[in-house]
């Protein structure tokens, strides 16, 4: 058996979802890895974790980007005598405009990010996972039930997360590790700034709080669940996609996210 303590540890923790779920986690009673860039991001929140009264969160900066990331990750852990009961793979980014006018280079570093990253996190603590009986919480989009014109590379990643959360809960349910896809609508975070969003996008009927995510995140993983969407009418989109033809799907996507392209 291992000695080594158990942790949560969450990618993408510096700001808005991932700040939230790690909020969320602590406050629960979990001990934290938390991962990002922004070192001092990282270390703000681990001081307001701590002054909470909750365990001061670890804290290792790491660009996902980077194929050797999760080397790091786990030689950190090895370090510090810990491993974790829980992954939350939280980090990754959204690029808007047409896939043939956008930089090559930031949308393969996209790739990396929310798909290559999220699968390495992913596989490479399962042993530990099924050791604490723990679980992985991928954070997909609703954007994961469209094509998306106009931010293809985003919801194809996003596709990938869902149907890859899917596969593993199935393949991990029967050694006692909890798989929970959550697909969000719009939230107001840096998220939209990074991927150049024109005007105020977060006005949208669809849109809920960082920390309305992570709490109905953090539910859902407790409880055993394969995939929460939260919002009620995040999860009527959700529904309809099941039923609209994917032509017409595409052709409402792709005019929507135009509108939101800068001028």
């Amino acid at each position: 058996m291992s000695e080594r303590r158990p942790i949560t540890l969450i990618t993408g923790a510096s700001a808005g979802i991932g700040a939230a779920l790690a909020r969320t986690f602590a406050r629960n009673g979990h001990t934290l890895m938390l991962v990002a860039r922004r070192e001092q991001r990282l270390l703000d929140l681990a001081d307001e974790i701590a002054a909470l009264g909750h365990p001061r969160p670890y804290c290792q900066p790491v660009d996902l980007e980077r194929h050797d990331a999760v080397d790091h990750i786990a030689g950190a852990m090895e370090r510090l005598g810990v491993e974790p009961d829980i992954v939350v793979n939280n980090a990754g980014f959204g690029l808007l405009g047409p896939a043939a006018s956008l930089s090559r280079a930031e949308q393969l570093a996209m790739v990396d990010v929310n798909v290559r990253a999220l699968t390495d996190v992913s596989l490479a603590f399962v042993d530990a996972l099924e050791r604490h009986k723990g679980g992985i919480l991928n954070v997909a989009s609703v954007a994961a039930f469209l094509p998306g014109p106009n931010m293809a590379v985003y919801y194809a990643t996003k596709a990938y997360v869902l149907s890859f959360s899917d596969a593993l809960h199935w393949e991990l349910r029967p050694r006692g590790v909890r798989v929970t896809v959550v697909c969000p609508g719009p939230v107001p975070t840096e998220f939209q700034a990074r991927a150049g969003f024109a005007g105020d996008s977060n006005t949208d009927m669809l849109t809920q709080s960082a920390d309305q995510v992570a709490e109905s995140s953090y539910r859902a993983l407790r409880q055993g669940r394969r995939l929460v969407v939260p919002g009620a009418l995040n999860r009527l989109t959700a529904a309809v996609t099941r039923l609209l033809p994917r032509r017409f799907l595409t052709e409402a996507v792709g005019r929507y996210n135009r509108k939101r392209i800068p001028k």
